[in-house]
């Protein structure tokens, strides 16, 4: 298992660097997936009738007792442009694959016991014609190589049992639900204006030029229409469309002691025509060039421990590192986690006047998109609001279909990227108060607590790019989060003082319990987050918060010079451009 899970605005360059089996090039969306769902149904049905009733060498062999196809068939393009030229432009691609989950044993126990919960999982590529022989043939290798791998560890697990110690929690290994049955029309698919979009992502990579000690720029237009399929032996049978269109900026530049310094910034909507105008995104482009030059010769922060405010973003970003990834199910379970908080039901974990949910449901927050949002998990259960933390005191966790002790059912939150087999995840996590005050405010309270601390400044964290949280019981349950933007506020009076080179570290318990108040409005995380079942997309809201303390380190500094050679257009020596000839 993983403890390190990275939770980023963006994932390297959507679809610049799509590969996936079986993919190729087309000139439209797939059609209707009525040819896909049929096949699955009747190979999942006659898997289900025959496997198990072949005598093996060793007498009968056991029949699963669940069977299920999970299918991802997605269409996706993009463009990226860079110095107002465009570096890539991929047309529309088409693919698909299927994860089959093969269950042998019963739902106390079965071969997904303790380490082996892998063995159930069994992923392919998919023929992307509507051929039923080929598709069924492809189901049919799938499940019989799944069998296999599963009969295989439900023999290890039994053995395993005779010889180890009992287990601290004896939960199922399966939950029981009841089957479901949704099919959602995919609407309107996300053509592209290629000619527009070119057009606009010339301009915008184009303002980068500008910036002498900018080394590194891209911008990337992706769009991609998904329909999410899932049928298993229990009945439930779902299909779910999805449309995302996806904008990111990323800019790097270097400080003379060779740090490395970044910025980005991104866009989402479930159509192109509901990401901002070109004036919106050439403010912001502006913004993180300048602010990036200014990081450029800042001063390094010193290690430091005392109060801060975080802005809301950051405030999400820290709540989902710190917070979010120990209330997830599975790791109140198993002899490797830290169960941080798996004996506190009912105690409080936050103070009194905060509350935590985490609503999949939703699709925006006050009119902006959660990319966190779903209407089925990936074990085919409706997504459901989970209210985690009421009046700052711990109610439930975030469950798939791995039962814990006191919770024996998912709330439709098992999640995984195609591949990997479904464990509690968040979906948008969302934090709010009841103790706010105004942004003014609460910066005065931070003057006020550095000075009852004898400190020279707080500080304030305006943006955030990642971090990640360490859950196994064999390491130190800690946190890191990797602020990209920092001032010093002065108690002296002197203007606020951007810094760079911070790391905020801590441990879970101390961190949340030095909040003492919050700001009256919040703002939106959207992000990309890896852990054991891959990589997901998040969203997590917050207001700003201020902590009486808070511990930050130096990140690694980088031996590498900038560049030596300035840009073409800042070089007195360079020799004339030629003129274009058109």
């Amino acid at each position: 298992m993983t403890f390190c899970r990275r939770c980023l605005p963006f994932l390297a360059l959507p679809g610049l660097l799509f590969t996936a089996i079986y993919a190729r090039p087309q000139s439209a969306p797939s059609n209707s997936g009525s040819v896909l769902m049929e096949t699955m149904d009747a190979e999942l049905h006659r898997a289900m009738a025959s496997l198990g009733k072949t005598a093996g060498k060793n007498g009968e062999q056991p029949a699963p007792y669940f069977l299920s196809y999970s299918v991802a068939d997605a269409t996706t393009w993009s463009i990226a442009a860079q110095y107002g030229s465009i570096i890539g432009d991929n047309n529309v691609v088409h693919r698909r694959s299927a994860d089959v989950q093969v269950r042998i044993g019963s739902p106390e126990q079965d071969n997904t016991h303790g380490e082996h919960r892998n063995s159930a999982l069994t992923t392919i590529g998919l023929p992307l014609e509507d051929n039923r022989a080929a598709l069924a043939r492809s189901f049919w290798y799938a499940t019989n190589r799944g069998y296999g791998r599963a009969l295989d560890s439900y023999l290890k697990v039994k053995t395993e049992q005779q010889v180890r110690a009992k287990e601290e929690d004896t939960s199922n290994d399966f939950s029981v639900e009841k089957p479901v049955t949704s099919s959602i029309a995919p609407g309107p698919s996300l053509t592209p204006d290629r000619a527009k979009w070119e057009t606009r992502l010339r301009e915008l990579s184009a303002m980068f030029r500008a910036y002498r000690n900018i080394f590194y720029s891209v911008v990337a237009l992706n769009a991609s229409d998904e329909t999410d399929y899932f049928l298993s032996s229990e009945g439930t049978k779902v299909s779910t469309p999805y449309h995302k269109a996806r904008l990111v900026i990323l800019a790097r530049a270097r400080a003379e002691d060779g740090m490395d310094l970044f910025r980005v910034e991104t866009f989402e909507a479930d159509t192109l025509d509901g990401l901002p105008s070109q004036q919106e995104i050439a403010t912001k482009i502006t913004a993180m060039a300048k602010n990036l030059e200014a990081l450029r010769v800042a001063p390094i922060t010193e290690p430091y421990n005392g109060p801060a405010i975080l802005s809301g973003r950051a405030s999400a970003v820290f709540f989902h590192e710190v917070l979010g990834h120990r209330l997830e199910g599975q790791r109140q379970r198993g002899d490797e986690e830290g169960q941080t908080f798996t004996k506190m039901l009912g105690k409080s974990i936050l103070p009194s006047f905060m509350s935590v949910v985490d609503d999949p449901t939703l699709t925006t927050f006050h009119g902006v998109p959660l990319s966190g949002q779903y209407r089925f998990d990936d074990e085919g259960q409706p997504a459901q609001r989970v209210d985690l933390i009421k009046d700052g005191t711990l109610k439930t966790f975030l469950m798939s279909r791995l039962p814990i002790a006191s919770f024996a059912h998912s709330n439709g939150h098992g999640r995984a990227q195609s591949g990997r087999m479904p464990t509690g995840r968040q979906g948008n996590l969302i934090v709010s108060s009841e103790k706010t005050v105004s942004d003014a405010e609460l910066r005065k309270m931070l003057i006020e607590e550095a000075k009852k601390q004898g400190k020279a400044y707080g500080l304030y964290f305006e943006d955030i790019s990642s971090g990640f949280a360490v859950t196994t019981r064999r390491s130190p349950q800690a946190f890191q989060v990797i602020p990209l933007v920092v001032y010093r506020v002065y108690v002296d009076g002197r203007p606020d003082e951007l810094v760079r080179g911070v790391s905020i570290v801590g441990t879970p318990l101390a961190a949340l319990n030095r909040i003492v108040a919050t700001g009256d409005h919040q703002d939106v995380f959207n992000g990309e987050c890896g852990a054991e079942s891959g990589t997901v997309p998040v969203s997590a809201v917050a207001p700003p918060m201020l902590v009486t303390e808070i511990e930050t380190q130096r990140q690694a500094q980088g031996t590498a010079r900038p560049p030596i050679l300035p840009p073409p257009a800042f070089d007195d020596n360079a020799l004339p451009a030629k003129k274009e000839v058109r």
